[in-house]
């Protein structure tokens, strides 16, 4: 039971993958586009390369000769994996649905025109005058996003006609890879936004977690939280909105779902098919097993008995506010003197605004007041200085 894997993106996720996989007697080769990115410190061995370049791509991928290829960013070669997947090389969770997932528009247009999930109304556009003519239709507020784009990047929410051109602009600038479009969607009045955490096995039957709520900002999130208020209903619902998207996209692995709860029901929003960065609260130990342990054990085909929520928690970022090469993080004694709180450092090597640099976590029992706890975390996490 050993494989060789090749982590492709190497971010805060991919570190703490790369400690689950370790743990399970794993090699594991980290890729990314810079040195000293979070993973490399933990993996095997490391490469640098530009994952959009399909001859770097090839190129690594024949030096290692890896029996899984696991993406953990967006900007990626994709349509190369199917050809590693003719090699017997296996791709999380498969060349599909890496594919439709690293682009806004695939995945969109499978959940609403062929699967017939409830979504947000929507428009793409290439050009500006495409865009306004979209904006009229759906009518404001709307969500502009980049198709291909991570961390909220590009993604804002348009409020007023006279902002149209510096939305349209601020999209297409901070699109990830070399598609420059743009996707407008209605703006969903929805109370919660939560993120169902989905595993899909070799040998077994899809499960889910419990349902994570999250708070973002810029279009990235600022906290989550284990458990989450919802209905039944709502709660079956997205269930079966996770499971008919993951089995058409195909593959096993961990996957997260998002979805709006409102007052007419639950939407569809997005799916990443790897760990999700809210779900960084089950490292405070929510879960039997963390969203890092069950991708782990889902792509390598080992048995996961059942999924149970053990504690309430939540966690929350902690950001950069400066650019520099050189940094130092303080506050950390101060967060760890706290009861039930525990503290996250991602280990990146360099900082800009907004980036996420550490994240704090704080537990109780599964019955603890959520609002009272999420006040701890905040104050936990405002407690850390990044200079």
């Amino acid at each position: 039971m050993h494989k060789k894997i090749l982590l492709l993106g190497s971010g805060e996720l991919g570190k703490e993958l790369v400690i689950a996989l370790k743990r399970l007697g794993q090699t594991v080769i980290a890729v990314d586009s810079y040195e000293g990115a979070p993973a490399m410190q933990v993996a095997d061995g490391f490469e640098v390369i530009d994952m959009l370049n399909g001859n770097e791509l090839d190129a690594v991928i024949a030096k290692h000769n890896p029996d899984l290829v696991v993406p953990e960013i967006e900007a990626i070669r994709t349509e190369r994996f199917y050809e590693y997947e003719k090699q017997n090389i296996q791709v999380i969770p498969s060349a599909k649905a890496a594919n439709f997932t690293m682009n806004r528009k695939l995945i969109r247009d499978m959940a609403s025109k062929e699967l017939g999930i409830k979504t947000a109304n929507y428009f793409y556009a290439t050009t500006f005058e495409e865009f306004a003519k979209a904006v009229n239709e759906i009518g404001l507020p709307c969500v502009v996003k980049p198709l291909m784009s991570s961390s909220g990047k590009g993604q804002s929410v348009l409020k007023m006609v006279e902002d149209q051109q510096a939305v349209f602009d601020y999209a297409i600038n901070n699109s990830r890879g070399d598609i420059k479009e743009v996707i407008i969607e209605e703006f969903i009045s929805f109370h919660t936004e939560i993120t169902l955490l989905t595993v899909t096995q070799k040998n077994g039957e899809t499960l889910f977690c419990p349902p994570i709520g999250n708070r973002q900002e810029r279009g990235d999130y600022q906290e989550s939280w284990q458990p989450v208020a919802i209905s039944e209903k709502d709660y079956v619902d997205a269930c079966a909105m996770a499971k008919k998207v993951t089995t058409a996209l195909t593959g096993a692995g961990l996957w997260g779902v998002e979805f709006f709860l409102t007052n007419n029901g639950v939407y569809f929003s997005e799916l990443s098919p790897r760990p999700h960065d809210t779900g960084m609260v089950t490292l405070a130990g929510t879960q039997n097993l963390s969203e890092f342990e069950l991708h782990a054990r889902a792509i390598l085909g080992l048995p996961i008995p059942e999924i149970k929520l053990e504690r309430a928690g939540v966690s929350a970022v902690v950001l950069a506010n400066k650019s520099a090469e050189q940094f130092t993080i303080s506050g950390i004694e101060d967060v760890l003197k706290e009861m039930n709180t525990d503290v996250r450092i991602f280990g990146k090597p360099s900082i800009r605004p907004y980036r996420r640099m550490a994240v704090a976590l704080v537990y109780d029992d599964v019955n603890a007041d959520m609002d009272e706890l999420r006040k701890r975390a905040k104050k936990a996490a405002d407690k850390i200085s990044i200079n």
